[in-house]
């Protein structure tokens, strides 16, 4: 036996890698899956939580390696801890990758409660996750529901790639293969979403309409990154625009070609390079906090709030302030037992939300840790467990 690591684990070594997959009990824990042609298990090792693919040996070692490329990259995927091969058992390997904490399959993503009328966040988060997936130059070649985990980003998703095996880097990826991506995406997701729907979770939603708007948003996602706009020169407002619509969107332009024709009168601009995560690394600069970009997006507005009401004009120094004396004192106040409902930055998402009604009813502006008392009592106690309870 032969076990290839990225982060040696000792611990790894001990598994019965001899029995079959779906034969094992001991380190098994009943966490929910997508579905699958391989068998899939969630392990607990020594505190660590991993996840196993049983599959053959290539096909492990080309997923293993191609989930680090996009790990290096800084794309949204699992972590590939080791790829066990030389097994007794067929398939004669495993993948091993590192548990996601606070996310969840589509289907326990409905089984727990998110309404019908969420599918919609559901596929946006798919479609930005096959758009950063191109950009990166990353054909994919089995977009569905199933191979990706869902995490809350402040009242939306974000989507993480959790299967490789069709998966293909180019230097790039070609309009042909961006068609067939999303044309797959679209015949799996109907397949999906018909099983939701067996199943009672979908309600009345048309599988149609919602495969429409795959396509639909793919196809305006990329224009906004990627279409040229022409305009005069005394109208080059256009340009700052066009660069915030792309922020708003959570994608920073790297690299801009710009044109003028031969009067200089025109100008003509066409981003050629873009990165995602706008928001989050904003955020992480400013106060070292690692979250989703959405969230990002939420939490420096409420640091943007504290710095004009404190009148703090430097930017630095408001974020060490707003960091301490408000996010930390309220992750502080969530008890350790109800730690494991969402991610700190969702929670703080939350309460912000939970402040504007509190305060609408009560017709003034209610102080943030009074209503954070409330939300953990009555709205966070209410949610169900999405962290494994020794998770980070």
């Amino acid at each position: 036996m032969r076990i290839v690591a990225s982060r040696p684990d000792p611990a790894l070594f001990s598994l019965p890698w001899d029995q079959p997959l779906e034969e094992w009990t001991e380190h098994v824990v009943p966490l929910p899956r997508g579905l699958s042609r391989h068998v899939v298990r969630v392990l607990q090792v020594d505190g660590t939580f991993y996840a196993v693919k049983e599959t053959q040996r290539e096909m492990a070692e080309r997923e293993y390696g191609l989930l680090r490329q996009l790990v290096q990259r800084g794309l949204p995927t699992v972590a590939p801890q080791a790829v066990v091969s030389g097994r007794a058992t067929d398939p004669d390997a495993a993948l091993v990758t590192r548990h996601l904490a606070y996310a969840l399959p589509y289907r326990a993503l409905f089984i727990n409660g998110l309404p019908a009328a969420g599918l919609p966040l559901v596929i946006d988060a798919l479609v930005v996750l096959l758009v950063r997936l191109h950009l990166a130059g990353f054909y994919w070649g089995d977009v569905s529901l199933s191979n990706v985990l869902f995490r809350r980003s402040a009242g939306e998703f974000a989507a993480y790639l959790v299967d490789a095996e069709t998966g293909e880097f180019h230097p790039d990826v070609s309009p042909r293969m961006r068609e067939y991506d999303v044309t797959v995406g679209c015949e799996n997701v109907f397949a999906e979403l018909l099983d939701l729907h067996a199943a009672g979770l979908l309600g009345d939603v048309d599988p149609h309409a919602v495969i429409e708007q795959i396509r639909t948003r793919y196809d305006s996602l990329w224009e906004e990154l990627f279409a040229p706009e022409q305009f005069s020169t005394d109208e080059m407002w256009h340009l700052e625009q066009r660069i915030s619509r792309l922020n708003d969107l959570g994608f920073d332009v790297e690299e801009l070609d710009m044109t003028t024709d031969a009067e200089g009168s025109t100008v003509r601009i066409q981003p050629r390079v873009v990165e995602a995560g706008h928001y989050a690394r904003e955020l992480e600069e400013l106060t070292g906090l690692e979250v989703e970009n959405n969230q990002a997006r939420r939490l420096l507005n409420d640091l943007s709030a504290f710095s004009a009401f404190h009148g703090i004009a430097d930017r630095a120094t408001a974020a060490e302030r707003w960091r301490t004396e408000v996010y930390q004192r309220i992750a502080r106040m969530i008890p350790a037992e109800l730690r494991g409902r969402l991610e700190p930055a969702e929670v703080f998402h939350e309460i912000l939300e939970h402040r504007w009604l509190l305060s609408e009813r009560a017709g003034h502006e209610i102080d943030i840790f009074e209503v954070a008392e409330d939300y953990i009592a009555t709205q966070l106690a209410q949610r169900p467990e999405t962290r494994l309870a020794t998770e980070p």
